[in-house]
C-alpha cells in the first residue's frame, strides 16, 4: 500500500490523462485546461481526438500508447506530475476483460513509480463488498488494489450511475423509459442507487489534485439522494413529459436475459450491457460524505441532473459520448479474398465544401436522403441479431470526427472537403466499407464537384456471397437515391451561400455621395 504524499503535483509538468477518447476523459481534459494545467493524452488512436477543439491547444500533448505494452506506458508517464487512470477493457477484451485490466493496472503502477508520479487518480465503482458483488465491480476493486500496490499515492473516487448526456448509463435509462410504457424487469429495479451528475464528477476529479488530503484516500461520490432504479425511472418519465411507466419486477430475469433486453431496447450492445446489468443487482450508495467535505460543491439532485442531461442530448454541445469509446480497427485489410465493389459517380454543381457538408449529414436523425424505410428495416434486422442497429445515432447533427459512431457505421477516415470513409459495424457475413470521395472539376463556369461513392464488401463464406447478391439490387434504390439527395442538398447550400454573399455585399457597399449642383 502506498504512503500518502502531501505534495501538490508540479504545475510545470503535464498531467497524464489515459482514456482521453472516452466519455469521462474527453470532458476531463477541458476542465483541466480551464484549471490551468498542461495535459498529455495517451490513446491508442490519436486521430480519434482530432474531433475535439482542445486537440489543437498548445498545452495539450497527444501520444500514441497501448496501456498493455510496457514500453508505451513508460513513455507516456515519463515527465508527468500526475495521472488519471480512466481505462477499462470491458468492451475491447470481451469475457477476458478482468485479466486484461489486471495486466494494464500492474504495468501502469510500475511505470508511475518509475516516473516518480506524485499522484494517480482512479475513477472506480461504488458497491458493497461481498460474495454477491458483480464481476464488473469486483474487477474495478482489483484495479484499485493493484494501482495502490506501488509507492505512488492513489486517490480513488467511487461513483455509481453517472448522469450526463452521452453516458451509457443515461442512454440505458432514457431509452428504457422512453420506449416502454410498461416493462417487466428483474428485481434490480428495487435496488438502491446514489447517482451523480457528470459535472459533479468532473469537479471531484480536478479538485482532488489541489487538495493534498485526498492523496491515498478512497472517496465515495454521489448526489445527496438515494433512490431505487424504479424511482429514477419515474423521474426520467416526468422530465421527458411522459405518462407514469408501469414497472413489474419479476424474480426470474437473469443478467444475461436482462442484457439482451437492454440491447434490444437501447443503443447499448449486449457485450457492454451484460456487466452493467450484473452490477445493477448491487446496492451502490455512499458510505460517508468525506468527499464533499474535502472538496465542497453544489451537488445536483437526480432530477436536476436528468434535466440538464436532456437539455444537451442530441445537440452539438455534447462533448463526448460512450459510443465513441473503444478501439478503431481502421480500414479493413482487403488483401486476400474477393472484394466486391459498387462504385458510382455524379457531378454536382456545388463547391466541395457544400458537397462535403451534405455528405456529413447522413445518418442519425437526419436520415439517408432516400429510402429511409429500407435503412430502418436494415437497422431493425441488425438489432435482432445482436448488432447496434441505427440506435447509436450521431453525436453532432452537422459534423463527424474520426472514430465516432454513426448509426451502425464507424468513421475510419475523414478529410475535410475531400473524403469520408465509414466502416460497417452491423452484423455481416463479411467486411464492408462505404466511401465518399470529392474532387473539384476544373474548367466549369460554376463550381462543380465530382463525388464518387464506393461500397466495398469482402464476403466470408458462402453466406457472404449470397448476402452480396441479395443486397446488390437494393443499391440502385438506396445509393442512387442517397447521391441524388446529397446533390440537391449541396446545391441548396451553394445557393444559400451565394445569396448571403450578395446580401453582405449590398450591406457593405459605400453610400452614394451627392455633391452640390450635381
Amino acid at each position: 500500500m502506498n504512503v500518502p504524499s502531501q505534495k501538490l503535483p508540479d504545475s510545470s509538468k503535464p498531467i497524464l490523462v489515459t482514456g482521453a477518447s472516452g466519455y469521462i476523459g474527453g470532458r476531463l481534459v477541458i476542465e483541466l485546461l480551464k484549471a490551468g494545467h498542461k495535459v498529455r493524452c495517451a490513446v491508442r488512436t490519436p486521430r480519434k481526438l482530432t474531433r475535439h477543439a482542445w486537440s489543437n491547444d498548445p498545452r495539450v500533448e497527444i501520444v500514441s500508447a497501448d496501456l498493455g505494452v510496457r514500453e508505451d506506458v513508460e513513455r507516456a508517464t515519463q515527465g508527468c506530475s500526475a495521472a488519471y487512470y480512466l481505462v477499462h477493457s470491458m468492451v475491447a477484451a470481451g469475457d477476458d476483460y478482468a485479466e486484461q485490466d489486471r495486466i494494464m493496472a500492474k504495468l501502469f503502477a510500475e511505470a508511475a513509480e518509475s516516473a516518480g508520479l506524485q499522484r494517480i487518480v482512479y475513477l472506480g465503482g461504488l458497491g458493497e463488498l461481498g460474495e454477491d458483488l458483480s464481476s464488473h465491480l469486483r474487477s474495478r476493486r482489483e484495479v484499485e488494489s493493484i494501482l495502490a500496490s506501488g509507492r505512488t499515492p492513489v486517490t480513488v473516487l467511487r461513483a455509481a450511475m453517472i448522469i450526463g448526456s452521452g453516458s451509457a448509463s443515461f442512454e440505458i435509462l432514457r431509452y428504457l423509459v422512453e420506449r416502454l410504457p410498461a416493462m417487466i424487469t428483474p428485481k434490480w429495479v428495487r435496488t438502491e442507487c446514489q447517482p451523480i451528475a457528470i459535472e459533479n464528477v468532473l469537479h471531484y476529479l480536478v479538485q482532488c489534485l489541489a487538495v493534498p488530503e485526498t492523496a491515498g484516500k478512497t472517496l465515495d461520490i454521489g448526489c445527496s439522494e438515494v433512490m431505487s432504479y424504479h424511482e429514477i425511472m419515474e423521474v426520467m418519465a416526468q422530465e421527458l413529459g411522459l405518462p407514469k411507466r408501469i414497472v413489474l419486477p419479476v424474480p426470474f430475469l437473469t443478467p444475461k436475459l436482462s442484457s439482451l433486453w437492454i440491447h434490444l431496447v437501447t443503443p447499448v450492445s449486449s457485450k457492454l450491457a451484460r456487466p452493467l446489468a450484473e452490477g445493477l443487482r448491487n446496492r451502490v450508495v455512499c458510505r460517508n460524505d468525506e468527499a464533499v467535505k474535502l472538496m465542497p460543491q453544489k451537488l445536483l439532485s437526480v432530477r436536476e441532473s436528468i434535466h440538464k442531461a436532456l437539455e444537451h442530448e442530441g445537440t452539438p454541445t455534447v462533448a463526448t459520448a460512450w459510443s465513441s469509446s473503444g478501439p478503431v480497427p481502421g480500414d479493413p485489410d482487403w488483401a486476400g479474398g474477393k472484394v466486391f465493389v459498387d462504385s458510382r459517380k455524379i457531378e454536382i454543381e456545388a463547391s466541395p465544401k457544400s458537397v462535403y457538408r451534405a455528405v456529413l449529414r447522413i445518418g442519425g436523425g437526419n436520415g439517408y436522403y432516400a429510402a429511409d424505410w429500407l435503412w430502418r428495416v436494415r437497422g431493425w434486422m441488425d438489432q435482432i441479431v445482436g448488432g447496434p442497429g441505427l440506435r447509436r445515432g450521431r453525436r453532432d447533427p452537422e459534423d463527424v470526427g474520426f472514430g465516432e459512431a454513426l448509426d451502425f457505421w464507424r468513421v475510419v477516415d475523414v478529410e475535410r472537403n475531400r473524403r469520408l470513409s465509414l466502416r460497417a459495424e452491423m452484423k455481416l457475413p463479411g467486411e464492408a466499407l462505404l466511401e465518399f470521395e470529392l474532387d473539384p472539376l476544373t474548367g466549369s463556369e460554376n463550381p462543380t464537384t465530382t463525388m464518387t461513392q464506393t461500397a466495398k464488401f469482402r464476403p466470408k463464406g458462402l453466406f457472404g456471397l449470397v448476402y452480396w447478391y441479395l443486397v446488390v439490387p437494393l443499391h440502385g434504390i438506396v445509393f442512387k437515391g442517397m447521391m441524388q439527395g446529397i446533390r440537391r442538398a449541396a446545391e441548396d447550400y451553394d445557393r444559400e451561400a451565394a445569396q448571403e454573399a450578395t446580401q453582405d455585399g449590398a450591406q457593405d457597399a459605400p453610400e452614394a455621395v451627392f455633391l452640390p449642383g450635381k
